[in-house]
């Protein structure tokens, strides 16, 4: 038997961006109910990155106390190695205005736990963990609700019509709400793939910066975490079988050779069962909707890991669809009559998250794609080296791109605590 159930906006998905959507309609008193597949939040190697932006919008929710209490390190500067062994501060932080100067790593986890907390105090939210969506429902060609399964059962006992006046697909680049809406991205061409791993932190590691290097067709990028690094390994698209094939000596052996520093403790990559693989994609929606239905965040546009930037531009996407389509709710649109509103967060959405993958085709051509070919022993492009070195505002431009991004998004004040 199947059973039936209804709110105003149904989100499927509980990462960043539709926690956040759901927090924020919660806070209007429209009702909501958040459907995430997983049964808890912990999974390692997720977009960990929380960018200024998003303190900002946690300080004007009334989370920034909160937020700041959290386990968590933070990133003051990007710098470049340089061929004499140097490095080029290229980002500084610093020029920034506090408390907005810098990057905080956090496991994306514990902000979750943060911000459905906040939202589970709202009489108007719900939320579903452990359940899957596996079709739309569509009447006389709008989205009317969703349909959904315990993961992992889909017998009809323990199936659920959840029925809303708007969908919004918050579950991601392999979005299922998406797929069966009939919504297709358009693909850009992405050169690497990443491979996530932790290694241990020890006393005197260096700890507020992101650090490359790039050697012998090689890239690994470190994040310092409060008890580990956190590392990222970039390799040309399709290298994964020949990777693992050559097993965990040799990979450690490459990360050894990378950062001698690390050296002494590669042995905590017991296997490659350790080394997470990421097929890196981007790409991006023409149209974000259909009647009923709205996408947003990497259902709407797949980011690569370029820049950090995907959590943030996803919770800016969920910022502007609460703004719009809490009033148009409000004033009793529902529906096909929906359509305006939900083009409109697609017009407003659209430029960031084309602006941003447009950096990060330059940072693929100019950085990952040199390096791959062994092109980067001669150092950085050189105008970013010349702005460095005898620009340094340019250092603030740059860090204020990427803690904020193109046209961030300010929490409407009815959310505001």
């Amino acid at each position: 038997m199947v059973t039936t159930r209804r709110t105003t906006v149904a989100v499927v998905g509980g990462g960043p961006a539709g926690v956040v959507l759901g927090l924020l309609i919660a806070r209007a008193g429209v009702a909501v109910e958040v459907v995430e597949q997983h049964h808890d939040f912990n999974r390692d190697f997720r977009g960990d990155t929380v960018h200024a932006s998003t303190i900002r919008l946690l300080d004007e929710l009334g989370l920034g106390a909160a937020f700041r209490a959290l386990p968590q390190s933070r990133l003051d500067d990007l710098s470049l190695p340089m061929p004499d062994g140097s490095r080029l501060l290229l980002g500084d932080f610093s020029r920034l205005r506090p408390p907005y100067d810098h990057v905080a790593m956090v496991p994306q986890w514990d902000l979750l736990d943060l911000l459905v907390s906040a939202a589970r105090a709202e009489p108007s939210f719900t939320i579903t963990m452990g359940t899957a969506a596996t079709d739309v429902i569509v009447e006389d060609g709008v989205v009317t609700g969703v349909h959904l399964h315990p993961r992992g059962d889909e017998s009809a006992a323990g199936a659920v019509e959840l029925r809303a006046d708007v969908v919004v697909a918050c579950d991601g680049r392999n979005s299922v709400v998406r797929a069966a809406a009939g919504l297709v991205p358009r693909p850009s061409p992405v050169p690497f793939d990443t491979w996530w791993f932790r290694l241990p932190r020890h006393d005197g590691d260096a700890g507020s910066a992101l650090t490359p290097v790039f050697a012998d067709g090689e890239v690994l990028l470190s994040f310092p975490r409060p008890d580990y690094h956190q590392v990222a390994y970039f390799a040309p698209k399709g290298s994964d079988a020949a990777l693992r094939a050559a097993g965990v000596a040799a990979f450690r052996e490459r990360v050894a050779r990378l950062r001698p520093d690390f050296a002494d403790r590669v042995d905590s990559i017991r296997s490659m069962d350790d080394v997470h693989v990421l097929d890196v994609r981007m790409d991006r929606l023409r149209r974000w909707w259909r009647p009923g239905l709205l996408c947003i965040g990497d259902a709407a546009h797949a980011m690569s890991p370029a820049g950090g930037v995907g959590i943030n531009l996803a919770v800016q996407d969920a910022v502007a669809a609460a703004s719009v389509l809490v009033p148009a709710l409000r004033a009793g649109r529902r529906g096909a009559a929906l359509d305006r509103d939900l083009a409109h967060v697609e017009r407003r959405r659209t430029p960031p998250a084309a602006v941003v993958q447009a950096a990060q085709r330059v940072l693929h051509r100019v950085v990952f794609e040199r390096a791959f070919a062994g092109r980067l022993q001669d150092g950085p492009p050189r105008l970013p080296v010349f702005l460095a070195r005898c620009v340094p505002p340019s250092r603030g431009l740059y860090a204020r791109g990427i803690a904020f991004g193109p046209l961030p998004e300010h929490a409407p004040d009815w959310a505001r605590r």
